[in-house]
C-alpha cells in the first residue's frame, strides 16, 4: 500500500435532514478520497453525525421522544444518502458511541495531565446561540440575534473552561509556519485577523443540558460542544482505546473539510486543545464555501433547504456530482438551480461527454465489427493532446480545483470531436472500408474517451465503469497508470447501446407546460431548392430572415423517417432542437462539432412529433442534400449577412 491519508468531513448535526450543503461537502471529500487512492495512497475517509447538545435535547422533546431515537432516524438518512450518491467512505462516526465518549475522556485528561489549570471552573455570563450551539461576542449581537440572524439569549453558568487565550501566540506562530494550514488562502486570513484581536477562554462544558458527555468527576456537567465534537477525527481511529493503531497511521489527519462557516472552530479551537494534549496537529482545513438559494446560504433556518433528490431519482448520483463540482469554484459561495443543473446535464454531460464516447463506438461497432479497432496508433494529435492535458489536471486536482481540473479534462473531449470531424472517418470508410488507416483513426478516438473517462472517475464512478465497459476496456483499471497513453486493448468487445446522459427536455422537466398545437404551417423541408421562376424579393424582405451560424451538439434520427433527423444545435446564447431532412445524406454521428448555416427566426412546427425550432440551410444536388458549412472558426452565433 501507498503512504497514509486521512480526509474528513465535518459531522453533520443530526437536527436536520441532510441537504445539498451536506451533500456537496461528502462528494468533494468522496472525490478527494477517490483521486488518492487512484494515485496509490492508502486512504482512510471518514464522515459521521454530531448527535449531542441543546438542539436535540428540545427537538426530541417537542415530539415526545429520546434524544437517541431522534439520531437513529436522521442518522439512517444518512446512511441511504451517502449509499445513493457513491459517497466511498471507510468509516461512519457517530458521537454518541462508546468510541467517540472514550477519544473525548482522553482529550480532556492528556490536558490536564501536560498542561494543569488549562481547564478550570470558572463562571460565564454571555449571548447563547443555540442554533450555532456557541456563545457570541456582545458586538455581534443586535436585537437579540447575531450577525446571521439566529436568536440569542443571555445566559449565566457555572462552567469548565479551556485556557484557550494562553494560545494565541502558539497559534500564530503555526499560522506563519505553516501557511497551508487554512485553505484557501482567503480563510486563513479570516483565522490569523480573528486571533490577533484576542482570544478569550472558551467554555467547554454546560449544565442546562443532561444530553451528553458527563465531565469527568462532575458529571453535573455535560462536555460542550466544540470539545466534544472535534474529538471525532482522532477518536474515529481508536484513541483513547486499546485498539490506537490507527491513530499511528493515519494522524495527523491530511485534510478536514469543512463549511466556511466552522473554519474558526477547527483552525483555532480543535489544534488550540491538540497542542495542550500534546498531540500533533492536523496538516491542514479546508473550508469550502456555501450553496446559496437566492444569494442566501441554504438552511433550515432561513426556510431555503434545497434536497435535490429528484434528481437522484431521475438522472442518478453522477448528474448531482458532476453539476456541484462543474459549477461551483471551490472555496467560493454558488447558487443552486435545477434549471443550471439539467443546462449542465444537457450540454456537457449528454452532448459532449457522452456524445463523443457514443459516436466512436458506434462507428466501431459498425466498421470493426463490434469491437475496438485492430491496429492502435501511438503518434498523432490525439496523444500529443493527452499528454499535456493529463499532467495539468493531476495539477489541479492535487489543487483541490475541481472545477479548473474538469475544465482541463474538457480539452480533450473537444480535441476528440475535433479530431473525428476533420478525419471524417464515415467518409474513410466508403472509399477504402476498414483498413489500417481508419483503423488507427477510430482506435485514436476511443483511447481518448478512455483517458478522458479515467479522468472522470473520481467525479462520475458509476458512469466511468459504464463507460469503459462500452469502449472495451477493464473498468476497474482506473489507476494512475491508466492515464497513460495506450491502454485500450484492440479487438475487444465494445457495446453500441443507448446513451449514458439521455438528453432531457428541460421546459418539461421543472414544470413549464410545452405548448402542444401551433398554427404554423411545417417548415420546407431543408432540402428544397428554390423554384427556378420563384419571386424576388427586397433587401428589407431578406434582412427579415435571421440566418446564424450554428452548433451541432447533438444528433439522432426521427424514428419511423428515413429522412429526418433530429439535431441540437448551440447558437452560442442558447441550444434548440432542428429537424431536418438530411438523414438520407448525412450520418448523426458526422453531423456533431460541424458548423452550419440555420434559419433562426423561423415559427416552430411539428414533424413527426418532434417541434423543430428553425431550419438548416442546404443545396440540392442530384437530389441529395448538401449541408451550407462555414469556417470552423466562425462562433456559434455569429450572423451570416
Amino acid at each position: 500500500m501507498g503512504k497514509p491519508f486521512y480526509v474528513t468531513t465535518a459531522i453533520h448535526y443530526v437536527n436536520d435532514l441532510p441537504h445539498i450543503g451536506h451533500m456537496y461537502e461528502n462528494i468533494v471529500a468522496d472525490v478527494i478520497a477517490r483521486h488518492r487512492r487512484r494515485m496509490g495512497d492508502d486512504v482512510w475517509f471518514l464522515t459521521g453525525t454530531d448527535e449531542h447538545g441543546q438542539k436535540i435535547e428540545r427537538s426530541a422533546a417537542k415530539e415526545g421522544i429520546l434524544p437517541i431515537e431522534l439520531a437513529d432516524r436522521v442518522v439512517e438518512h444518512h446512511h441511504e444518502l451517502w449509499k445513493r450518491l457513491d459517497i466511498s467512505h471507510d468509516d461512519f462516526i457517530r458521537t454518541t458511541e462508546s468510541r467517540h465518549r472514550l477519544g473525548v475522556l482522553e482529550l480532556i485528561r492528556r490536558i490536564e495531565e501536560k498542561n494543569p489549570g488549562d481547564i478550570y471552573l470558572g463562571e460565564h455570563s454571555g449571548w447563547y446561540c443555540q442554533s450555532e450551539e456557541t456563545f457570541i461576542p456582545e458586538n455581534q449581537v443586535r436585537d437579540g440575534k447575531d450577525e446571521s440572524g439566529h436568536p440569542v439569549e443571555m445566559t449565566t453558568e457555572r462552567n469548565y473552561f479551556f485556557k484557550l487565550s494562553a494560545y494565541t501566540d502558539r497559534l500564530l506562530a503555526h499560522y506563519r509556519e505553516n501557511p497551508g494550514f487554512v485553505k484557501p488562502a482567503s480563510r486563513l486570513n479570516e483565522v490569523v485577523s480573528f486571533v490577533k484581536e484576542g482570544l478569550k477562554d472558551l467554555s467547554i462544558s454546560r449544565t442546562a443540558i443532561k444530553w451528553g458527555i458527563p465531565f469527568p468527576g462532575n458529571p453535573d456537567h455535560v462536555i460542550y460542544v466544540w470539545m466534544d465534537a472535534l474529538t471525532n477525527y482522532i477518536a474515529a481511529l481508536g484513541f483513547g482505546s486499546n485498539d490506537d493503531a490507527k491513530v499511528g497511521k493515519f494522524w495527523p489527519a491530511d485534510i478536514h473539510l469543512v463549511g466556511k462557516d466552522i473554519v474558526r472552530f477547527h483552525a483555532v479551537y480543535w489544534p488550540a486543545f491538540l497542542m495542550a494534549a500534546g498531540i500533533e496537529l492536523p496538516k491542514s482545513v479546508v473550508g469550502h464555501g456555501w450553496w446559496l438559494r437566492d444569494n442566501e446560504k441554504i438552511s433550515k433556518s432561513l426556510g431555503n433547504v434545497v434536497r435535490p433528490y429528484n434528481i437522484l431519482d431521475d438522472f442518478g448520483p453522477d448528474a448531482l456530482r458532476y453539476y456541484v463540482l462543474r459549477e461551483m469554484v471551490f472555496g467560493q459561495d454558488q447558487n443552486y438551480s435545477d434549471e443550471a443543473l439539467l443546462n449542465r446535464y444537457n450540454a456537457d454531460l449528454a452532448n459532449d461527454l457522452g456524445n463523443t464516447l457514443s459516436r466512436a463506438v458506434k462507428m466501431s461497432d459498425t466498421y470493426f465489427g463490434g469491437k475496438t479497432p485492430p491496429i492502435p496508433c501511438n503518434d498523432n494529435d490525439l496523444e500529443k493532446a493527452a499528454k499535456q492535458i493529463v499532467p495539468e489536471y493531476l495539477r489541479a486536482m492535487d489543487d483541490l480545483a475541481f472545477q479548473r481540473a474538469l475544465e482541463i479534462a474538457w480539452k480533450l473531449v473537444t480535441a476528440t470531436n475535433g479530431y473525428i470531424v476533420a478525419k471524417e472517418p464515415w467518409k474513410m470508410f466508403k472509399e477504402n472500408g476498414a483498413d489500417d488507416a481508419l483503423s488507427r483513426v477510430l482506435w485514436n478516438c476511443l483511447e481518448a474517451a478512455r483517458i478522458v473517462w479515467v479522468m472522470m472517475a473520481p467525479f462520475l464512478p458509476r458512469s466511468t465503469k459504464l463507460a469503459l465497459e462500452r469502449i472495451g476496456a477493464d473498468p476497474s483499471f482506473i489507476s494512475h497508470e491508466a492515464l497513460q497513453w495506450g491502454g485500450l486493448p484492440n479487438g475487444a468487445p465494445i457495446q453500441a447501446t443507448d446513451p449514458i446522459f439521455p438528453r432531457v427536455d428541460i421546459s418539461q422537466y421543472i414544470g413549464k407546460k410545452m405548448d402542444e398545437t401551433t398554427n404554423a404551417a411545417p417548415p420546407a423541408e431543408a432540402t428544397q431548392a428554390a423554384a427556378p421562376d420563384a419571386a424576388r424579393i427586397s433587401i428589407d424582405q431578406f434582412k427579415e430572415v435571421d440566418l446564424r451560424v450554428a452548433e451541432v451538439r447533438a444528433a439522432e434520427r426521427v424514428p419511423k423517417s428515413k429522412k429526418l433527423l433530429k439535431l441540437t444545435v448551440s447558437t452560442g446564447e442558447e441550444e434548440r432542437t432542428i429537424v431536418a431532412g438530411i438523414g438520407t445524406k448525412y450520418q448523426p454521428e458526422e453531423l456533431v462539432g460541424r458548423k452550419i448555416v440555420i434559419v433562426a427566426n423561423l415559427q416552430p412546427a411539428k414533424l413527426m412529433g418532434v417541434e423543430s425550432n428553425g431550419m438548416v440551410l442546404a443545396a440540392e444536388l442530384n437530389g441529395e442534400p448538401s449541408l451550407l458549412s462555414v469556417d470552423a472558426g466562425t462562433p456559434a452565433g455569429t450572423k451570416v449577412r
